[in-house]
């Protein structure tokens, strides 16, 4: 049976892992998520280095926060990190549809996320907390901003991923990009928590 002749409920109990060339995709990501821990390590660095810097008359990290707005927007990340795994499990268990449906509320989810993240950017600058304001928000800004990109193009990937599966179906070729799309997504989830806690929660209690 070729690759892409597995119906579902056929499909090895790993389909991620049934050939050489997916273990080699999971394996390759694994090598790029260490490097992008490298990446962000440097800047959550930098922003610990910067975070006092603010200049005067310029607002504080104390001022500036507004932790229930980041506090919902970390209840739906971490929320869609949830279903990132019921799509996992359900493509384990050939539930291709199921599969669908959770990586779509992922989406939404993701969406939301950022559609709250662009809200507080505005806000922020409106309170006068611009990019070259200050050593503070350029290092805030890239961090978080760095960390949104990721989620924007998180957002976008598992969208085409969505589109594949519904034109080529569930098989031992598409699970790997499943698989390795909701690796990333966990990572991004994770980066969120110690920039939930690195940069709001400490900036709020100094």
């Amino acid at each position: 049976m070729s690759a892409h002749s597995h119906v579902d409920g056929q499909l090895p109990h790993e389909p991620e892992k049934a050939t050489l060339e997916g273990r080699n995709k999971v394996l390759g990501f694994w090598l790029f998520l260490g490097a992008e821990v490298v990446l962000f390590g440097t800047l959550f660095s930098a922003f610990l280095a910067l975070r006092d810097k603010v200049g005067d008359g310029n607002p504080t990290a104390d001022e500036l926060f507004n932790l229930s707005t980041v506090a919902i927007a970390t209840f739906i990340l971490l929320t869609s990190s949830l279903t990132s795994v019921f799509a996992t499990q359900a493509m384990h268990a050939g539930k291709k549809n199921a599969m669908i449906g959770w990586l779509i509320i992922t989406v939404l989810f993701g969406l939301g996320f950022l559609g709250l993240e662009i809200y507080e950017f505005k806000e922020y600058v409106h309170e006068g907390h611009g990019f070259t304001t200050s050593a503070f928000s350029s290092s805030f800004y890239t961090l978080v901003g760095f960390h949104g990109a990721h989620v924007a193009f998180g957002v976008l990937w598992i969208s085409i991923i969505i589109g594949q599966v519904l034109k080529k179906g569930l098989t031992v070729v598409t699970a790997p990009k499943i698989y390795v799309s909701g690796l990333y997504w966990h990572f991004i989830d994770v980066v969120w928590v110690f920039i939930f806690t690195v940069v709001y929660l400490m900036g709020k209690v100094g």
